[in-house]
C-alpha cells in the first residue's frame, strides 16, 4: 500500500479478534451487493450489534467470518473501510508504543520506519482513499480523525 512504510503480506492476522470489525451502513451496502445478498440477508449471516454499530461476526476460532484459510479475505475487494485502513488506525498514528505493538505482530508495517514518518504516511493514505470516519455513531472509532490533522 504505502511503499517502505506498509506492505500487506495477506497473513490474516488482522483478521483475528472477535468483535473488532466494525461495518458502516456504507460498508454493509458494498459487501452486501458484492455477497450478492440483500442489505438484510448480510446482516442477518454476517454482522451484529454493537452499541449503535454493527460489527462483522467472527467464525469459532477468533477470526473474521468472511476470512478464507488458505484464501485470505472473502471480500477483499469490497472489504470494510475499517479493514482497508489498517494499520493505519488512530492509535498507531497518535501513539509511538500503539505501533510498536503494531508492528510486534503484522509483519507488514517497515519494522524500521520512525512513527513520525509512519503517521505521515498514514494520514495520506487515509485522506486519499476516503477513509477517515465520518460518524462515530455508526463507523470505527479507529478511523475517526485525530485533532490534529
Amino acid at each position: 500500500m504505502t511503499a517502505g512504510v506498509f506492505s500487506c503480506r495477506m497473513c490474516g492476522a488482522c483478521c483475528e479478534g472477535a468483535g473488532g470489525i466494525v461495518v458502516s451502513p456504507e460498508d454493509a451496502l458494498r459487501l452486501s451487493r458484492f455477497l450478492d445478498l440483500s442489505l438484510e440477508e448480510f446482516h442477518d449471516r454476517y454482522t451484529e450489534p454493537s452499541g449503535t454499530k454493527r460489527r462483522l461476526v467472527s467464525d469459532g476460532r477468533g477470526r473474521c467470518v468472511l476470512f478464507r484459510d488458505g484464501a485470505g479475505c472473502g471480500v477483499h475487494e469490497a472489504k470494510p473501510a475499517v479493514c482497508k485502513a489498517w494499520p493505519f488506525f488512530r492509535g498507531n498514528l497518535m501513539d509511538p508504543v500503539s505501533l510498536s505493538m503494531a508492528k510486534d505482530f503484522c509483519p507488514g508495517i517497515d519494522r524500521d520506519v520512525p512513527h513520525d514518518v509512519f503517521a505521515r504516511a498514514g494520514r495520506d493514505v487515509l485522506a486519499r482513499e476516503g477513509l477517515a470516519a465520518r460518524d462515530p455513531a455508526t463507523e470505527a472509532n479507529t478511523l475517526i480523525p485525530d485533532r490534529e490533522r
